[in-house]
């Protein structure tokens, strides 16, 4: 009878072991960052590809007309001229676009490399404590044992849906708690440990 209650405690705290992820948070954050705002020096030519053919055209034409009189290439170069003009100003005023980025940077603290990753941002109410907003990841990434390594996922969509887009400040940050959990771990052996 003592051999069996014996048994049965090292079952159920093995069980309790294997219900424990082999790898831990060390640290994460999010933030908003605003992306498109300031043009790239080298990021090649604003214009598409309808606009770069209507350019090519017109280069063209003015080639063919330097052959025939001045006053059709003086008109051409009015046109190509103009054309640039509207292409700029489309360009111009590109709206910046937002993004929100979530980092979370994981150790793994097992003897199994880790292949897969499900983890969830969790935000919380910062006075009630209730769940307001989720966002759900899967991040592909080998850790070996021992390792650790920072998870990084660039999305649109904000934290809780009373962040705005637009217009993030102190007060929308300061009301909000965040916690990160590990949903599930698949592991380069095959085998895999899910949150009970």
């Amino acid at each position: 009878m003592r051999l069996a209650a014996i048994f049965l405690v090292l079952l159920i705290a093995g069980l309790v072991y294997a219900q424990q992820p082999s790898a831990e948070i060390v640290k994460f954050s999010w933030s908003k960052e605003r992306i498109g705002w300031e043009r790239d020096p080298f990021g090649g030519p604003i214009e598409n590809f309808d606009e770069t053919r209507a350019r090519q055209r017109n280069e063209r034409r003015i080639e063919d007309a330097k052959r025939g009189n001045s006053a059709e290439i003086d008109k051409i170069r009015r046109e190509a001229k103009a054309d640039a003009a509207n292409i700029a100003v489309k360009h111009k005023d590109t709206p910046a676009r937002y993004v929100f980025v979530y980092k979370a940077t994981i150790k793994n603290s097992g003897d199994k490399a880790i292949k897969s990753i499900d983890w969830d941002y969790i935000f919380l109410d910062h006075g009630t404590e209730t769940e307001v907003g989720r966002q759900q990841f899967t991040s592909e990434e080998k850790i070996a044992p021992g390792k650790t390594k920072e998870l990084v996922v660039t999305i649109t969509k904000p934290p809780t849906q009373t962040i705005s887009l637009t217009a993030l400040n102190n007060n929308e940050r300061g009301s909000l708690d965040g916690r990160v959990i590990l949903v599930r771990i698949d592991y380069a052996d095959g085998t895999a440990w899910q949150r009970p």
